[in-house]
């Protein structure tokens, strides 16, 4: 199968974004990708300390287009997140949507562990998600077509056992948009990458923002797609594009019988 990550810029313009969203996804559909992962906050990036903006519901214009962008190109999008509106609640989540080629959505994700951490000692920012992002509660493993997908964003990535709970529910696919600190993405976003897709005999899709989006707020980038060997069968440069590979299913079986680590686990 044909996949492709998309690397965003994306600020506080929401139709310029979802343009930038539009042409990247015809980009990497007319270069054959079946499934294309869009990163976290793709439509909107709000600057650091300012209340979301474009809350909406799973019925709005972010969610529409990506129904829209699915079955114009026949294919499946990781619509990456966007922050989706809760009733009765001031805070909202944080929210990853999957859906098939026809549209329909076959997973919603809302983040489980919120970016609350003090960056400043190596040169970075004070980020305090929890002021405005509610967590979610539920691990999200979509039965789909091509295997079943546990649906992650960004800070996800550092608790190991998030991604254990998928393997009990044998993910062939773990997905993981994010928009990575540049203070902690060059040291620890590819190991961590990696990593989970070593352990857990998987491949890992991380669409990712890059660079600048406001004066206090910037990413690392450098989306990976790895294969269950921990192999990188993609990285895209320092620039917004598409980094696009082939995953083979079968490849990941062979690992698993060659290797059967998740079969010795004795805890």
């Amino acid at each position: 199968m044909r996949v492709a990550v998309v690397q965003m810029r994306s600020t506080a313009d929401l139709a310029a974004n979802l343009a930038d969203a539009r042409r990247f996804v015809a980009d990497a559909a007319s270069q054959g990708a079946e499934w294309i992962a869009l990163p976290e906050c793709f439509a909107y990036m709000r600057r650091e300390g300012l209340p979301p903006e474009c809350a909406q519901s799973l019925e709005g214009e972010i969610v529409s287009t990506l129904r829209e962008m699915a079955r114009a190109h026949a294919v499946r999008i990781l619509g990456g997140t966007f922050h989706e509106a809760i009733e009765g609640d001031s805070r909202v989540y944080n929210t990853s949507v999957l859906l098939g080629p026809e549209g329909g959505i076959e997973a919603v994700y809302r983040k489980i562990h919120l970016f609350d951490v003090d960056l400043r000692a190596s040169g970075g920012g004070v980020f305090t998600e929890s002021k405005t992002v509610a967590p979610g509660r539920e691990v999200v493993v979509a039965r789909t077509p091509i295997g079943a997908v546990g649906l992650s964003v960004c800070y996800d990535l550092r608790f190991p056992e998030l991604y254990r709970a998928m393997a009990d529910q044998d993910v062939r696919w773990i997905t993981v948009p994010s928009a990575f600190a540049r203070e902690t993405g060059k040291d620890h976003w590819e190991v961590l990458l990696r990593a989970r897709a070593i352990e857990n005999q998987a491949f890992v899709l991380a669409p990712a923002q890059w660079g600048q989006h406001s004066a206090d707020r910037a990413s690392h980038g450098r989306s990976l797609i790895v294969d269950p060997w921990g192999l990188v069968l993609a990285r895209a440069p320092d620039q917004p594009g598409v980094a696009i590979a082939e995953c083979d299913l079968e490849a990941l079986e062979r690992v698993r019988a060659s290797l059967p680590a998740l079969e010795h686990r004795r805890l």
